[in-house]
Parts: C-alpha cells; structure tokens; sequence
C-alpha cells in the first residue's frame, strides 16, 4: 500500500501524472527514513531537511502533519521488521520544460523491505565531481541520474558505494552517504561548503562522537587510519577496501566505537 496524496492505494493502483514535475525534469525532494519494527527514527531531522530542500528548489513547504499522516498509514498497511520509508514531494503537473505550473503539488509516501548493512564495505573513487557551486547544493532533490551512473561504475567494481570529489578536489561524498576518516587519530568529515548532503546520520554522528568538520583533500583516502560512512540504512559502516586498497584491520577502533555510540543512541531516543 502507498499514500499518493491523501489517500492510501494500493501499490498496482498508485500513480501520478505522467505530466508531473518530478517525473519530467526532477523537480522535486525526497527523504529515505528507516523502520524498525513499525517505528521511525528521526522523522522529525528527515522532514525538517525535507522542507529545506523544498524552499531551496522554490517549492512550498510540504504539510508535516500531511506526511506524518501518509507515514503512519503506510507503516500500519505494510508490516515490516525493516523497512526504507520513501517520502517524495514534487512540483506536481507542469507544463513540458522547466517553468512549474500551477497545480498542487505531489505527495507520495512509500515503503519498501530493507535488510541490515554488514559491519564492513568497499568503496570506489569515480572520476566526476560534485559541483560545490551548483545551485542546488546541500538539497536533497530527486535528481539522482549522476548517482545512478557513479553507484553503477562501483558496483562493477564490487564496491557498495561511489565515493566523490568536488570541483576543488576536496573529499565530498558518496552517492547517497556521507564519509568519514580517522587521520592520526583524529576522527573527521568534510565540511558542508564542501557540496556533501547535510545527512541526518552524519550529525548524529557528529553530535556524539566529537567528529570534527575539515577540509579534506581526496587522496586523504590513501592515508586515513580508518574510513566509515553514515546514512540513513547504513548507520556506521566500516570502509574495509578503497580501490585497491585494503584497510585489513576495518572496523577500527574509533569506527568501532562510533558504531556503539550510534546503535546505543539511537536506540534510546528514536526521534532525536
């Protein structure tokens, strides 16, 4: 079953307008929020983000109430121990180019099976860069095309994720994660001016594991001690391979602890 606005369907009956915004140019935001067992956890950050990227893309701000409505149902329809919740928010019918139309936006609320991350990964560098500059930084739009093709070249080279550089050089971030180093003992992730999406892990992570922001050259990844991502599926996961290289001891001790911090946390407060 899938919320489609406000009304609850089920998933063979679900559609939106083949004319909708999101569909035709990516005009749209969207946020991933995990469930455990029928129950959220940090819904309150995901649509908080939710309404930032909205009022950057010049959207109105979605109705949380609205959302929270749609998520509530969907869970109660769809039973799962771990679920991806997929909560879209479109400019809605419009004219074929760029310019928005008037008509309400669209709303879709959708659920899909998850399974648990193992402990450790393999990531790979890709060529292309994020563009720090672009006028849609920091937003969590619905065009993904370039992590479509960035996640694709990783997964033939049996990586999980596709780690970026932006156009400075700097370490950025994955495809749909954040990445964090351990160099000389001190646990740091690039800066948000960096172009990275301000996760919703990354700054718990940050929050209460004392992780510092930093400017990071990208062959930082050739010399970091340990190297972990955060996301909203993954939590903590160790980076036990870069390229070619092997971090043989992964998950580290700082990661390790990080990854305690996390699942304890989180476990106490499911919206912090």
């Amino acid at each position: 079953m899938i919320w489609v606005n406000d009304s609850l369907v089920d998933s063979t009956a679900a559609t939106v307008s083949v004319l909708d915004h999101g569909l035709t140019v990516g005009d749209g935001v969207f946020e991933t929020v995990k469930a455990v067992d029928g129950r959220t956890f940090a819904l309150t950050r995901h649509l908080d983000r939710l309404t930032r990227s909205a009022r950057g893309l010049g959207l109105a701000d979605p109705d949380h109430d609205q959302v929270r409505e749609g998520v509530e149902q969907v869970l109660r329809a769809n039973p799962l121990p771990l679920g991806r919740i997929r909560v879209t928010y479109t400019g809605g019918v419009s004219p074929l180019g760029s310019e928005r139309g008037t008509d309400p936006t669209t709303l879709v609320v959708a659920i899909g099976t998850a399974t648990r991350r193992p402990d450790t990964t393999a990531v790979r560098t890709v060529p292309w860069r994020r563009n720090e500059h672009s006028a849609v930084v920091g937003l969590k739009t619905t065009s993904y095309a370039e992590n479509v093709v960035a996640l694709a070249a990783a997964n033939r080279a049996g990586a999980s994720e596709a780690l970026f550089a932006n156009t400075a050089g700097q370490l950025c971030e994955g495809t749909g994660s954040n990445v964090f180093v351990v160099l000389d003992g001190a646990l740091l992730t690039p800066r948000l001016s960096s172009g990275c999406l301000a996760g919703i892990t990354r700054q718990l992570v940050i929050d209460w594991s004392g992780a510092e922001e930093a400017d990071l050259p990208f062959d930082v990844l050739d010399r970091a001690d340990e190297i972990f991502l955060t996301s909203t599926l993954r939590d903590v996961q160790a980076v036990a391979r870069v390229d070619d290289r092997e971090l043989t001891t992964a998950p580290g001790p700082v990661t390790l602890k990080a990854m305690a911090q996390f699942a304890e946390r989180s476990a106490d407060d499911l919206d912090p």
